[in-house]
């Protein structure tokens, strides 16, 4: 039995920001769900494991994503290849926390870098991305809001891996039950993981024009 708490996408949808930028994510006082998908040897291997294992690479960059429907229009609903099992991974909330501490943004912001020598300084350094990019209808329409993704590296994602994980589990099936939900009935039929805005991104990771 899955585990997500859903709700009818319409409801959400009128309570969402309409613009800015906004970390949407399912979330409790102990967990934060973040959203992955992987071809099936490495989707299975973690759902059934509890961790990422097998041929899970720590040796390139991985992304996380909080919104489930950026998720969808990342892997097609789980169409595209490589991207056919849709995890979903309750992460610890202080590691969510500490890993939107640890962010440094994927492009130049001149309100938080002096120059772009300083910015790639700090890339450099850092074993946690942050992009902010268009969210998505369920149709995969880009919409005004912004969600994020966090690319994780070094460190940061071996702990991440096995550390930081409560619970990880296969959603594929209701991926694909909701998208045929949703080819047939439209977005009135649509039932998505319950989201709302997380209340504790810095400052600092939003950028200058939320």
């Amino acid at each position: 039995m899955m585990s997500l708490r859903l709700e009818s996408f319409q409801a959400q949808a009128g309570r969402w920001p309409a613009s800015g930028r906004h970390v949407l994510a399912q979330y409790d006082d102990d967990s934060v769900v973040v959203y992955q998908a992987y071809r099936p040897s490495i989707g299975r291997f973690a759902a059934e494991h509890g961790y990422f294992g097998g041929g899970f690479s720590l040796g390139r960059m991985s992304w996380i994503k909080p919104n489930f429907l950026w998720m969808m229009y990342r892997c097609g609903w789980a169409t595209k290849e490589g991207q056919e099992v849709v995890l979903a991974v309750w992460l610890a909330r202080e590691a969510f926390d500490q890993i939107l501490s640890l962010a440094v943004p994927s492009t130049f912001w001149d309100h938080r870098y002096a120059d772009r020598e300083a910015w790639q300084a700090d890339v450099a350094r850092s074993d946690v991305r942050l992009q902010w990019d268009p969210d998505h209808d369920p149709h995969g329409n880009p919409v005004t809001r912004r969600a994020v993704q966090l690319g994780l590296r070094g460190r940061v994602l071996a702990r991440y891996a096995k550390e930081w994980i409560r619970r990880i589990e296969n959603i594929t099936d209701y991926v694909h039950e909701q998208h045929a939900r949703l080819n047939s009935g439209g977005v009135a039929a649509l039932e998505t993981p319950a989201e709302r805005v997380y209340p504790c991104l810095p400052s600092s990771q939003v950028g200058a024009d939320a």
